[in-house]
Parts: structure tokens; sequence; C-alpha cells
């Protein structure tokens, strides 16, 4: 793969890991319900396809804005 391919890959991951780790710490800080129904029920409920599906397309408009950025400054 090229040198582009892999930074793409490598960034758009970077910005689903965020997203993911985000609504983790959401569970456990702001409705409170990962403290009562534990880790396994808040990762059950942060990992569904709607909310890959949400992190999939925030995050390659992240990597081309980012890219627009670079390029322009």
């Amino acid at each position: 793969m090229s040198k582009n391919v892999w930074r793409a890959v490598i960034e758009v991951g970077f910005i689903i890991f965020l997203f993911y780790s985000n609504l983790l710490m959401g569970e456990f800080e702001r409705s409170g319900m990962g403290m009562k129904k534990g880790i396994g029920w808040a990762l059950r409920d942060v990992f569904t396809a709607a909310n890959f599906e949400i992190a999939t397309v925030a995050a390659i408009i992240g990597y081309i804005l980012f890219e627009f950025l670079r390029k322009r400054f």
C-alpha cells in the first residue's frame, strides 16, 4: 500500500478510537448507567452498528477536513 493510504487508515482509525473512547467515558460520567450496570453493559451499549456508521462517517469527514487544512496552510 502507498504511504498516503496507510496515513489515511491510521488517521481515520485514530478518530474512530477517540469517538468510541468518548462514548465509553460518557457511559460512566454523564449517565451513570455504566457505574450501575458494569463495563460489559457499557461496551455492549457503545459498540453498535449505528455508532460504527456514525464514527466512520465522522472520521472520513474529519480526515478530509484536516487534509484540506494541511494543504491550505
